[in-house]
């Protein structure tokens, strides 16, 4: 019998994580490259992908870099289509692109609805489908979604953020339930509150961090290497039977009320 470190060795894969050049996409990408995966880091900014994939290569990852809008399906296509024609078979996608907008749901905007669903839910779907359409030819695949712990749960002044965090959660068990049948597994990640630039403006405030502390039975803070093992095990042949599953990384707070 092999031994089971082997199950979550990912030697000559390709992972594409969108949203990679800081916070939880970074995080995640580091600790595929670990594992032995080849990476393609994504964003919007060229210049803030080389520094992360140079940063990363000096801790020895081989690192890739493409710079496309994963809300646009057209580019997200042709992106889809180059890395797989110039970098090899995508077979590892975590669609981690996300964003947060702030308001009450009475003053919230329309355009900032239509954006945010944008790029926290439509991505999920376009990127989503376009490495699937060459996974399902492949007949294998993994595909890992970035949820929330408001997958399940609201906060005040937060709620259209909720709203795309639910939705990425169906539409993740959505995927399973076709794609399962081509060999794919695709699940989500779920993390709880954790200090990256999205939450900075929480992390800075003394009275949402005491109540956070208080409220999660971990009694404190996510640090984004917290989410390294977990992104493993769902990227990897460990997870080759977990199919539309939500693992939530958060301390324990969807445990309790």
């Amino acid at each position: 019998m092999p031994p089971a470190t082997r199950l979550f060795d990912l030697t000559g894969r390709t992972a594409l994580i969108t949203g990679s050049s800081a916070g939880i996409g970074y995080a995640i990408a580091g600790g595929l490259a670990s594992a032995g995966a080849r990476i393609v880091l994504n964003g919007r900014d060229p210049a803030k992908l080389a520094r992360a994939a140079e940063t990363l290569r000096a801790q020895g990852a081989i690192v890739l870099t493409t710079a496309f809008d994963v809300t646009d399906g057209a580019a997200v296509t042709e992106a889809v289509a180059a890395i797989e024609a110039e970098a090899g078979a995508i077979d590892i996608l975590f669609n981690n692109a996300g964003m947060q907008l702030r308001a009450p749901l009475e003053q919230y905007e329309e355009a900032n609805w239509r954006r945010l669903m944008r790029t926290n839910v439509d991505s999920v779907f376009l990127v989503g489908q376009a490495v699937a359409r060459h996974m399902i030819g492949r007949r294998r695949g993994k595909i890992i979604n970035v949820c929330s712990v408001q997958s399940e749960l609201g906060r005040p002044g937060i709620a259209p953020y909720t709203a795309s965090k639910g939705a990425v959660k169906m539409l993740t068990k959505g995927m399973a339930i076709d794609w399962g049948p081509h060999g794919l597994q695709v699940n989500g990640l779920g993390p709880g509150y954790f200090k990256t630039e999205l939450n900075q403006a929480l992390v800075d405030n003394p009275e949402f961090t005491t109540w956070l502390v208080n409220r999660t039975p971990s009694r404190r803070w996510g640090d984004v290497q917290d989410l390294v093992g977990a992104a493993i095990f769902l990227a990897s042949d460990a997870s080759n039977f977990v199919n539309g599953h939500i693992l939530y990384v958060d301390g324990g707070v969807t445990a309790t009320l």
